[in-house]
């Protein structure tokens, strides 16, 4: 199997380098990662620069390529440029610090992923929580057991694993559960600052979500010590809406009446 790896956090971040290292003892890993870190930068692409990427050394027996831009833009020029044909799996992570929630809109990590379930290939993007989990190695071995089930079964077309891994030992893990986005938007804040020359800055931050009101949203899920697997879709229409707004006045829209 040809597994394409990539990340938010650059290409000498640790988390990637025990994913790639685990997907390497018996599949062709190729990485294509940012050359610094890209986090909380979403979806977004290079537009109005060049784009740019050399080979670096990722571990001892990996050697992957740095671009300079976002896991959108590695993902996209990886598939179009570097690999001479189409990977079998695309796998982003792991990033330390869960992408639950509404931070999934604004994770690079998920769009990672995401990228690569808009051109069609099966992907997940893998996290483990806390930012300062010492058990990368673990959820490397989760993430590739989890791989090997979603090329058995497939998914649609446009639809992606995020899975959240919390800092456990392997044998500590209460198990796996299939979960739900959670969409409460934490209380945040921005912390008001005045550098030497007397002009205000801000240093944005957030609370982290400590309830939940069910047990099967995202972040519950690993607080309560299981693996959370959450498919996503790339096709962000409400479609139940629809309905609703189909009984607009829509002619009255397109061409208003003069008051």
């Amino acid at each position: 199997m040809n597994v394409l790896i990539t990340n938010d956090d650059g290409i000498h971040a640790n988390g990637l380098q025990v994913l790639a290292e685990a997907f390497s003892d018996h599949h062709r890993v190729t990485v294509v990662a940012p050359d610094r870190e890209r986090s909380a930068v979403g979806h977004g692409i290079t537009l109005h620069s060049p784009l740019r990427y050399e080979e670096k050394q990722v571990c001892e027996s990996i050697t992957g390529y740095a671009v300079n831009g976002t896991p959108a833009d590695c993902v996209k020029l990886a598939l179009a440029e570097i690999l001479p044909s189409p990977p079998d799996l695309v796998v982003s992570g792991i990033n330390p610090g869960a992408n639950v929630g509404i931070n999934i809109n604004y994770s690079g990590t998920v769009a990672g992923a995401r990228e690569a379930s808009l051109a069609g290939i099966p992907a997940m993007a893998v996290s483990i929580e806390p930012p300062s989990a010492g058990h990368m190695t673990a959820a490397a071995r989760c993430a590739v057991t989890i791989a090997r089930q979603l090329l058995a079964y497939g998914l649609a077309r446009g639809t992606f694993l995020n899975v959240n891994y919390p800092d456990l030992p392997l044998e500590s893990i209460r198990g796996i559960r299939l979960s739900r986005q959670g969409i409460v938007a934490f209380d945040q804040h921005f912390d008001k600052r005045t550098d030497p020359r007397g002009r205000t800055y801000y240093w944005q931050g957030c609370d982290p979500q400590t309830g939940y009101d069910r047990s099967d949203i995202d972040g519950a899920v690993i607080a309560d010590g299981f693996v959370s697997i959450t498919p996503i879709r790339c096709d962000l229409t409400d479609h139940e809406a629809i309905g609703g707004l189909a009984a607009w006045n829509l002619e009255e829209i397109a061409v208003p009446r003069e008051e």
